[in-house]
This record gives C-alpha cells, structure tokens and sequence, in this order.
C-alpha cells in the first residue's frame, strides 16, 4: 500500500470542505420554497447544522484515520456496518455526479450553444466526467488545487450574487419578486415542503475531509478550526444567497436547473457589461459544479478504497496508483457508471428539470442514510470507549451528546423521508426504487466479499 504524503493543512480543509458543501446548484431548488426557506435554513442550522458539525470535530480528532467515515463505523459497530455505510456512500457519487452533468451541460447550452440537441449535451457531460476522473487520480497536492479553486470560484460568485441582491432589495425603483413580509417567513406544510431535504443534505460533508487524515499536517488541530470557519461561511452564503434568488424571481417561477443563471441575467443582463457580467457569474457556477464532483469524488472514492484493502468490497475498487498512492480503480468504476447513467438517461428524459431532481433525490435518499451510521458510531464511541483521548469534546457530557445524537439522527430520517415523499401527493416510486436498489447492490456485494474471503 502506498505511503500517504501531508498534503491538507487547515486552509485547505477549509477551502476543501467549503468546496464540498457550499452548493451554488441547491439554491434554487431551496429558494422554491419563497421566504419560508430563509426560516428553515437558521432553524436547522441550529437543530443540525452546529450539532453535525461538532460531531465530526470530535469524531475527526478522536479518531483520525484514513478513511473517515466509514472507519468511525466499522469501529463502532463492526466491519459489516462499515461496509454498508461505505457502500451508499460511495454509489451515490455516480448517481449525483450524473445530475451534476446534466445540470452543467444544460446552462453551458443555455449560455452558449441554445441549438445543442439533447445528445450533444449527453456528449459533453461524458466527456467533462472522464476530465473529473482524471483529476481525481492525480496526486492529492496537485488534486487538491480544484477544490481550492472551486471554493474561491464559488465565494466571488456568491459574493456577486449576494452584493448585487442586497443592492436590488435596496432599490426602491426595483420591487422585490415576492413576499418578504413576516407571515412570508412562517413555512406552510405542502408539497414545496420537500425541499426541506434539500435545506438538510446542504448541511452535510463535515467529515469527508476525515477522509483524507493520513494527508493531513495536523488533524487534531486543524479538523475542529476548518469545521468552524468553514461552517459560518456555509450557513450566510446559503442564507444570503437565497434571499438573493428570491428577490428577482418569483418562487413559483424558479427552475432547479437554470434558476441561478435566470437570476444572474436579472441581476445584471439589462446592459452589455450586465450581461458580460451575467456571463462570467454563470462560468463561474460551471466552475463549481465541476470542482463539487472532484471534492466528492476525492473523499467518496479514496472511503472506498480503504473498505476494499480490508477485503470488504471488491479488490479492484481498492487499486491504488503504485506511486501517488490515489484511488484509481474506484475513480474508473465511478467514470464507467456515470457513461451508463448518461447514455441511460438519453433513452428516458422528457425534461433537464425532471430527470434532475429524480437523480438528486435518488442520490439523497442513498447519501444521507450512511449519515445514521455516523451517528450513532459517535454516541457508541462515548458510551463503550469513554477513556480515548478526545482533543475535542463536546462539552456538556453525555446529557449534550445524547441531544445531539437525537437531533441529527431525527433531522437524517426526515430528509430521507422527504426526498421519497412528496406531502399531499404520496410517494415519489422511481425514487424508492432506487433506494431499495442501491441497498440491495449493496447487500449482494458485501455477502459476496464475505464469503470470498
């Protein structure tokens, strides 16, 4: 096995985790939701959001080993629930970063090339997969410089989108698209009520810098500082920059897919500059669509590879570069998944919008169900190895943990439920299907790993 080179110190796991949950692409979907969105994200920034982000700060620092997640879970609750966890972690990333190809090829046609038939959008959506793939594979200290440049990308972008939404607001001459009043703010129970899983799976990735302890210059210093500055720019760069949205288009008007662009054109298209401006803005959030995959895929694949060299997943999925030590055999396999998912979805969509949401609902229902595993590996790590060294801890003893478990396993459960259920129309099936397929791949594959060994 290769020797893993200190790559991370705490800018980068700051920039690094920055890069891996501030999303440009959910503010649309969350900003569905009108004022009430802005109620729900500081609601569950308080209920989940600080909660989770202590966990891992403890968890991180107490358990420091390559392979993040799924190591607090296989030490907590044995090798077979760390090979579960590991497992939806990691097939969600394909499913996502289908959507994520969907949605870049989608705005790079309604930026540029209006006339690009849906087949040459699915052509470049290949391609910009294996351009990911190849990031991935490459030495973590020259790897790492996408997710960097993502997060600085992604901080002007918000920051132009949040300057010229608070100027808008300001204007008198320019009312706002919808209802800022007090009674705005109070969330109705309907279906936009879905997006709350949205709000919630925007608030996770805490631990995926874990992933990469071994590469790290000073996990137990540095993992609870990232946790916190890279916490506070997540939560005023969602709130801000919905409110944002909000101000010039209407919540009902709001496409998931096209959304940020339509309101950078409304922001700043009314001139030449505006729109040039507009442009680059959009560029921008193309940008960080493509250092999202390369984040996740940095975390994500190098979790499964560390399950593969312990004999609990396939072999292949654990090949490591003889030099650079990266994961190249689950890179390949997430770039051939991707190809098919791609090629299967030019077969079955009717619309860029719908397809999308059913992949990213598809992948949250996965992605967020490890989270449960994390969870309770915490409140287990307290109870049955209360004498480890803990440079952080949350205070408060087992009162608090026990509070925080509770919150964060309860905000896990209902964000899983509301990427299956839609209120007042029931259950979104293709969605549950995917679910129950993952998991059943899952089982099939760990029962098999099993028994070879």
């Amino acid at each position: 096995m290769s020797q893993h080179k200190k790559a991370l110190g705490m800018v980068d796991m700051t920039l690094f985790t920055v890069s891996a949950i501030l999303f440009l692409d959910t503010l649309a979907g969350s900003a569905s939701m009108g004022a009430a969105a802005l109620t729900f994200w500081l609601f569950f920034s308080v209920l989940f959001f600080l909660p989770f982000g202590l966990i891992t700060s403890e968890m991180g620092t107490a358990y420091p080993e390559q392979g993040g997640i799924y190591a607090w879970v296989r030490d907590a609750l044995g090798k077979r629930w760390g090979t579960r966890v590991t497992w939806l972690y990691w097939v969600n990333l394909p499913i996502w970063s289908a959507s994520i190809f969907v949605m870049f090829t989608s705005i790079l046609s309604q930026l540029f090339w209006p006339d690009l038939e849906l087949g040459g959008q699915l052509l470049l959506a290949i391609l910009f997969n294996w351009v990911v793939i190849g990031f991935t594979c490459m030495p973590l200290k020259y790897g790492k410089w996408i997710p960097n440049a993502g997060a600085l990308v992604k901080m002007v972008a918000f920051g132009a989108l949040i300057i010229a939404g608070v100027l808008h607001a300001l204007d008198p001459a320019k009312p706002l698209a919808n209802d800022f009043s007090l009674q705005a703010f109070i969330p109705e129970w309907g279906s936009g009520v879905q997006y709350i899983a949205i709000v919630i799976w925007g608030m996770v990735g805490f631990e995926l810098m874990s992933a990469a302890s071994d590469e790290m210059e000073n996990p137990v210093r540095d993992i609870p500082r990232a946790t916190l500055f890279s916490g506070l720019i997540i939560i005023f760069g969602n709130v801000l920059g919905i409110f944002a949205v909000l101000a010039v288009i209407p919540a009902e008007d709001i496409n998931m897919v096209e959304g940020l662009v339509d309101t950078f054109l409304a922001l700043f298209g009314d001139s030449g500059m505006g729109r040039t401006l507009a442009i680059a803005m959009s560029v921008c959030f193309m940008f960080s669509l493509l250092s999202n995959a390369v984040t996740w895929s940095l975390g994500a694949n190098r979790t499964i590879a560390k399950s593969a060299q312990d004999g609990e997943m396939p072999a292949f999925l654990g090949y490591e570069h003889p030099k650079y030590g990266t994961p190249v055999g689950a890179g390949i396999v997430v770039g051939v998944l991707v190809t098919l998912l791609l090629g299967f979805y030019g077969l079955v969509a009717t619309s860029n919008e719908e397809l999308f949401w059913l992949l990213f609902a598809a992948q949250g229902v996965i992605f967020m169900t490890p989270y449960m595993g994390a969870i309770v590996a915490f409140m287990h790590a307290r109870i049955n190895d209360p004498d480890r060294e803990r440079p952080f801890r949350i205070p408060g003893g087992k009162p608090v943990a026990w509070l925080v478990t509770v919150l964060c396993f309860s905000c896990i459960c209902m964000s899983v439920l509301l990427f299956m259920y839609v209120p007042g129309e029931g259950f979104d099936w293709p969605v549950v299907i995917g679910g129950v397929t993952a998991l059943a791949l899952g089982e099939i594959t760990l029962r098999y790993c099993e028994k070879r060994s």
